[in-house]
């Protein structure tokens, strides 16, 4: 088994770019993943596994995968390629997916999917992602991203769920043509011409759209939705964090849908 123990090694430092440069991992089509729990949920969602990195002061390495290149560090490689504080001892290096419509199956007869537009702050979107694996939506799309989907904040923050949900990546006016196509009803989340969104029905086949918290839906969703809809605010501000506003608008869903 290869062992690598400088921080100058040539792969090490190809590892660093892949961490830190979107630029990087469209180029090479990896990204790394740290934690057990976080590979084997990549693991179970189809992801290729290229190279495992393990640290054996760390992790114990109990079973040994054809097709996977296995490499032992020492702590002071694994301190400089590990993004997280806490320390599990291993990270994986993966093949990147293809998140185009044409993966996208709705199996279900009314459809529950959350859309994010433009989200900017990767935190965010991690924290969406957890919300739509909690709430066992059918699939999620990200509308015009600002942020690499496979950032290692998005991965950290989502503790592992970017690999748990059907994903769909593409500009507004594709995804509201998939959604049109599939008679999937568009709320979209916006102060105008918006009624309370318990006011509502989320049985039928539904996309929920939320967008930034500084400026909103694009005018498109707000035109192309079977109804505005917004959460009341009783305070001073008149908004809220986004991924907390996607977690209100899925699990009233779910509740109308006796969380089925």
């Amino acid at each position: 088994m290869k062992q690598i123990s400088s921080i100058q090694n040539s792969y090490i430092k190809e590892l660093l770019k892949l961490q830190e440069k979107s630029r990087e991992r469209r180029k090479k089509g990896l990204f790394l993943i740290e934690g057990e729990r976080e590979i084997s949920l990549a693991k179970a969602g189809n992801y290729s596994i290229d190279t495992i990195l393990f640290n054996p002061e760390i992790y114990s390495l109990d079973n040994i995968e054809e097709n996977i290149n296995y490499i032992e560090i020492t702590s002071e490689v694994y301190k400089k390629i590990a993004y997280r504080e806490s320390t599990e001892g291993i990270i994986a290096v993966v093949k990147t997916k293809d998140f185009s419509f044409s993966e996208i199956k709705l199996n279900s007869p009314a459809p529950l999917i959350l859309v994010m537009e433009g989200i900017e702050k990767p935190g965010n979107i991690g924290a969406m992602l957890r919300t739509a694996d909690a709430a066992n939506v059918d699939a999620v799309f990200i509308a015009n991203p600002k942020s690499d989907i496979f950032n290692p904040n998005i991965i950290r923050s989502s503790v592992g769920c970017i690999f748990t949900n059907q994903i769909g990546v593409g500009t507004s006016e594709e995804i509201i043509e998939f959604l049109q196509k599939n008679n999937i009803n568009i709320y979209s989340a916006t102060l105008q011409n918006s009624n309370e969104y318990h006011k509502n029905d989320y049985t039928q086949p539904t996309a929920l759209v939320v967008g930034t918290e500084a400026t909103g839906l694009t005018k498109i969703w707000r035109e192309k939705a079977t109804q505005n809809i917004n959460i009341p605010m009783q305070g001073v501000i008149d908004s809220m964090n986004v991924s907390v506003a996607a977690a209100i608008l899925t699990f009233e869903a779910k509740r109308q849908r006796a969380f089925k």
